[in-house]
């Protein structure tokens, strides 16, 4: 875990972040705010390729939670049985669907709280769906955060929550918007566990991790 880096090198790393990809996206392929929230929920421990492959063809007929539910678990599985814990997933997304259309008029709801009172969504899901949205300044700690932050010394943490925390407290507010798709897409193609790839490295220059291989 490094060290807490200051203001003006976390300033500094966020700017080139900024002057080169000035407005990320996520990953996942989504036409509205419920397709989005169960294609984050499906993500977990799985591939953001791999569930885009698998709701390709389930949002062309499940794009609201009543179409969903008029779809039924069993229709579910089919499409989504090549993902890990389909199972699981598959009767969250279930029940979910149900409780927001008996209790939110089939609406995704823009709190934190009524998100996470739905099955299968935790507060990283929440966050991605506040976050990429409703443009909330919300932080979804995945395990390339986790590492990219502690490696830096952006936002160390010793656990998710510490590092949501670090985030926001440590980097900008002009930042938050956009820092954790920045942070995700760093982790995940260059500031890789294993073999990470400092060389094509934007922000080579602000990082003194034990790991950097120039």
């Amino acid at each position: 875990m490094g060290k807490q880096l200051d203001y003006n090198t976390i300033y500094a790393i966020f700017s080139k972040f900024r002057e080169s990809e000035p407005a990320p996206k996520g990953e996942l392929n989504h036409v509205n705010a419920y397709t989005l929230l169960v294609a984050v929920a499906l993500s977990a421990q799985a591939t953001d390729a791999g569930v885009n492959k698998a709701t390709e063809a389930l949002f062309k007929v499940a794009d609201t939670p009543e179409k969903m539910l008029a779809l039924g678990e069993d229709g579910l599985i089919e499409h989504i049985k090549s993902i890990g814990l389909y199972k699981t997933k598959a009767r969250n997304v279930i029940k979910a669907a149900r409780i927001l259309v008996d209790e939110f008029g089939g609406k995704v709801p823009s709190s934190r709280a009524a998100l996470v009172s739905l099955p299968g969504v935790g507060r990283k899901t929440a966050n991605v769906v506040l976050n990429m949205w409703f443009k909330q300044p919300t932080q979804a700690v995945d395990t390339h955060i986790f590492r990219f932050g502690n490696r830096t010394g952006v936002a160390v943490g010793k656990d998710v929550d510490a590092v949501e925390r670090a985030i926001e407290d440590h980097i900008p507010a002009e930042f938050q918007q956009h820092a954790h798709h920045w942070m995700i897409l760093h982790g995940r193609y260059i500031c890789k566990a294993r073999k990470p790839v400092c060389s094509n490295c934007i922000i080579a220059e602000f990082c003194d991790s034990e790991d950097k291989e120039l």
